[in-house]
């Protein structure tokens, strides 16, 4: 026999007394101890709640059932459990008529065989259903195979459009002679069902009629619980609701048609924010936004925000900006939206000043769960002041992106991969140079060992301008490294091109770059991590990436203190190349992750 006991400590009426609490199991069983004490209602008392006899008597008269379900679980059909408090059976204890003091109780286990399948079937399903494996003729019968046998024919059923799938009538024999269990479960798939009327319930200020326009269920079409998830996601996304259940009816309608009825719970509709960012070079910048989640009854989202960048910093003057934009969604179908932006800045840099104002209009569909795609025309018009001297433009612009997203946390991503792409032609209105900016940005993450406390993040980019002389090109265009974003121990903005004109030399940004980030982090606890990075940089003087320019490296180390805002970061990076290599420090603090 195997025994293993669990010194517990019991508060009753009477003084604190030592208690032992005992789960005995034949010595054949013992493979099963760790199911058995997880299922014990008993053993999952906790002493420090201080509970009462009756508490123990109840708990014990239920451990019957659940101890014999985690037999089952295992295979073993033919078990016996006995549960004796201060030696008598706990079945012919009332929890009323409970013992003042409990000194003991033993929970005695005989597993008795393990089971096999007999007969193993679920029918009718669907071409090319795979029930579980396991789940045949011979293997261990274990009761959980059964339920999921079960539960996978059912889901089969309403994956082809037969909502109202249930069990018909199961059969579940077992042969203790022959330690067989017969298991034979019919389904009836009931009718195949499109998708009827769709109703709102629980809306105030949302119009139903843009409810539904967002959720996109196909009506007409055959019914799927994708479509049912998607709707919901749909919603969600809007951020205009705290909560959303999309009820299917009960009753078939009218020629095999499916109600649903939409139940949502409004968000409060105004939400605001602010962010902060510091590093020692670049001096601190502050943000901050207003937002209206249904701005004119249709989930609209309008939002307002201001930052203020380079207070106290070292890398030219302040910059400003303030800009807005209005989100409709479902503008073309379910999974398309309209975003209309505008937004004036400066931009105060040590090799340029740019005053801008800009406005566009952007289209974003939503291709897949991880794949986003937009299109939009814009319309900026700028000053700008640089060593080439003052000049004004005008440029319409076609912005195109393309991102794939499978991180399992956008804000503190442990596990998976990012790829954003960027094209932007622009169109002088003024006589000036056409041209194309184009990016890309890839980013993979992977954790390792059972706790995944250690991982990696890797990050990549790329960038060109094609068409257009740096001397033509607007200036913040053009591509810098150094700083948080590209390379950290770096000053901002602090490599780009040198260009002799006339023996003057001029320092602009490059036609193309290159950069690379690679960290290791560690998780010390559950709420603070380390981190160790290496980051890489290249200008170049041609659209070419890395064809002629320059390179510059950095390197350091970082905490993290997680939040459920996301994590606040630490960071303290060093040159790591050329001849000011390890000559100082720069420091930068910020919320999330630096990718």
């Amino acid at each position: 026999m195997k025994r293993v006991c669990l010194a517990l400590a019991l508060v009753a009426s009477g003084p604190l007394t030592a208690q032992d609490i005992s789960l005995v199991v034949d010595e054949a069983g013992s493979d099963i101890t760790d199911v058995l004490e997880g299922a014990s209602l008993i053993i999952a008392i906790d002493p420090e709640t201080s509970p009462n006899p009756q508490d123990y008597v109840a708990a014990a008269r239920a451990d019957y059932r659940a101890l014999l379900t985690a037999l089952y679980s295992e295979g073993y059909y033919s078990g016996t459990v006995a549960i004796k408090v201060n030696g008598r059976e706990a079945a012919g204890i009332s929890p009323l008529d409970a013992p003042s003091q409990i000194n003991t109780i033993t929970i005695a286990v005989d597993k008795g065989p393990k089971f096999a399948f007999g007969q193993a079937r679920v029918s009718p399903l669907p071409d090319d259903t795979q029930l579980p494996e396991g789940f045949a003729t011979g293997e261990d019968a274990r009761s959980d195979l059964i339920r999921q046998a079960t539960r996978t024919g059912v889901t089969a059923w309403r994956a082809a459009g037969h909502a109202k799938a249930d069990v018909a009538e199961q059969q579940i024999i077992a042969r203790h002679t022959d330690q067989k269990i017969d298991a034979d479960i019919t389904l009836a798939p009931g009718p195949r069902l499109t998708f009827g009327r769709v109703t709102v319930s629980g809306n105030s200020a949302v119009r139903p009629t843009a409810i539904t326009r967002i959720a996109g269920l196909p009506v007409g079409a055959i019914y799927s619980p994708e479509e049912i998830e998607k709707a919901a996601g749909r919603l969600r996304e809007t951020g205009a609701f705290d909560s959303i259940a999309l009820r299917e009816a009960d009753v078939i309608g009218a020629n095999d048609t499916l109600p649903v009825d939409i139940q949502v719970v409004e968000s409060l509709p105004r939400r605001f924010g602010f962010g902060l960012e510091l590093s020692s070079v670049e001096g601190l910048k502050v943000s901050t936004y207003w937002m209206h989640r249904n701005f004119a009854g249709g989930a609209e989202r309008l939002r307002v925000e201001a930052e203020v960048a380079g207070i106290g910093g070292g890398t030219g003057g302040i910059d400003y900006r303030i800009a807005t934009s209005l989100t409709i969604p479902a503008i073309y179908g379910a999974d398309t939206d309209l975003t209309l932006n505008a937004g004036i800045s400066r931009e105060d840099e040590p090799d340029y000043l740019i005053d801008k104002a800009e406005i566009e209009v952007v289209a974003t569909r939503k291709l897949s769960d991880a794949l986003t795609a937009s299109l939009g025309l814009g319309l900026l018009t700028a000053r700008e002041e640089n060593d080439f001297g003052v000049r004004e433009y005008t440029l319409f612009t076609l912005p195109l992106t393309a991102t794939y997203d499978k991180r399992d946390d956008p804000t503190n991503a442990q596990k998976g991969y990012y790829i954003d792409l960027e094209a932007t032609p622009f169109v002088s209105l003024d006589g000036g140079t056409n041209g194309g900016r184009l990016y890309a940005d890839a980013r993979y993450y992977k954790t390792f060992g059972e706790a995944e406390r250690f991982g990696i993040a890797a990050r990549g980019q790329v960038g060109s301008v094609i068409g257009s002389e740096i001397s033509e090109t607007p200036a913040d265009f053009l591509f810098y490294s150094g700083g948080s974003g590209t390379v950290r121990g770096r000053g901002y903005k602090t490599l780009g091109v040198d260009t002799v004109t006339n023996g003057e030399t001029t320092t602009t940004g490059g036609l193309s770059f290159i950069g690379a980030q690679l960290e290791a982090r560690f998780g010390v606890t559950d709420s603070i991590g380390l981190v160790g990075f290496y980051d890489l940089g290249h200008v170049g003087e041609t659209e070419v990436p890395g064809e002629v320019g320059t390179w510059h490296a950095g390197l350091g180390v970082g905490v993290r203190y997680n939040t459920g805002i996301g994590p606040i970061r630490l960071d303290v990076g060093t040159p790591a190349n050329g001849d000011d290599a390890f000559s100082g420090v720069e420091v930068y603090i910020g919320i999330g992750q630096a990718f």
